[in-house]
């Protein structure tokens, strides 16, 4: 039997009745509810920016979500660093799923885009509204999403395929190269040299690395290796966890030093670009996986 009193509870919430509708009132109250969750965006950004163990966990929140941007990101790890996956009302709905009753008031806020506006200079800008998701565990019954297993060759050239760069296996690494990486990024001749026989584990952790530093490269038009280390280790860091290869190696106490002084959208900006490097390459990986997936899932039915 299907529950429909969170009917009410969403009509609640988001819609007074006409009786009582004071559209100023309602104004202010939305206007603060964005203001407590941009406060709450910013004091979570700080966090990240001076305790390790928050960094990490803002990065593994970002790699289970990474469609998120960094600010909502950073608005799950504040609320539900656990959470493994989110949805509104509706889409729960969709999926023939339904959120308890004792959680319907406990949806994890984030921001979603709502109308463009003109500022006073003339630009364009973009309003954003509250939304709110729930995560799978707070729902009614168990759900069990199924999960795409993928052996490490597959992953392997999932990494690969569509990169922006020749990737070429060398005997002997080049001088210039540290003699701790297994591959290493050469931004004049546009190339990454892998060392042969490394395992599977250790040529995804070194190719991830530096297919990173090649899309920060390709995107920022003045690359430095040196300012480019941290977003490429973190974004080596996301795409090992996802995809599950051992990431106990990665070491993060001194990662947030360079954070540390930035006042919370300077935060949000090196955020936003390790996210967007992990999820330029986790797009070309999923598309490469899903169809290697796909001719099994028909052989199936």
């Amino acid at each position: 039997m299907n529950n429909f009193d969170d009917l009410f509870e969403n009509n609640s919430q988001e819609q007074p009745s006409n009786q009582e509708f004071d559209k100023e009132a309602w104004a202010a109250k939305k206007k603060q509810e964005r203001e407590d969750i941009y406060e709450m965006s910013d004091n979570m950004a700080l966090d990240v920016a001076r305790d390790p163990g928050k960094f990490r966990q803002y990065l593994d929140v970002q790699s289970r979500f990474d469609r998120y941007s960094a600010v909502n990101a950073l608005l799950v790890t504040a609320q539900k660093p656990d959470a493994q996956r989110l949805g509104d009302l509706p889409y729960w709905k969709s999926q023939k799923i339904y959120i308890k009753k004792s959680e319907l008031r406990n949806g994890i806020a984030i921001l979603e885009p709502g109308n463009e506006y003109q500022r006073e200079d003339g630009s364009v800008g973009i309003s954003y509204n509250v939304k709110r998701v729930y995560d799978v565990s707070q729902a009614e019954r168990r759900v069990v999403h199924p999960v795409a297993n993928h052996d490490d060759r597959a992953l392997i050239r999932a990494l690969m395929s569509g990169a922006s760069v020749a990737i070429r296996a060398v005997e002997t690494m080049p001088d210039y190269a540290p003699a701790t990486l297994g591959a290493v990024y050469d931004p004049e001749n546009k190339q990454i040299l892998v060392r042969k026989g490394m395992d599977a584990a250790d040529i995804f952790k070194s190719l991830s690395m530096e297919l990173a530093h090649a899309e920060l490269d390709r995107s920022s038009g003045d690359y430095n290796r040196n300012e480019a280390a941290l977003p490429a280790y973190c974004a080596s860091y996301m795409l090992c966890k996802k995809h599950g290869f051992d990431v106990s190696d990665y070491n993060f106490s001194g990662a947030p030093d360079s954070l540390s002084d930035m006042e919370p959208q300077e935060i949000r900006g090196e955020l936003s670009k390790i996210r967007n490097v992990n999820a330029e390459i986790t797009g070309r990986m999923a598309s490469v996986l899903e169809k290697a997936q796909a001719p099994k899932s028909r052989e199936a039915r």
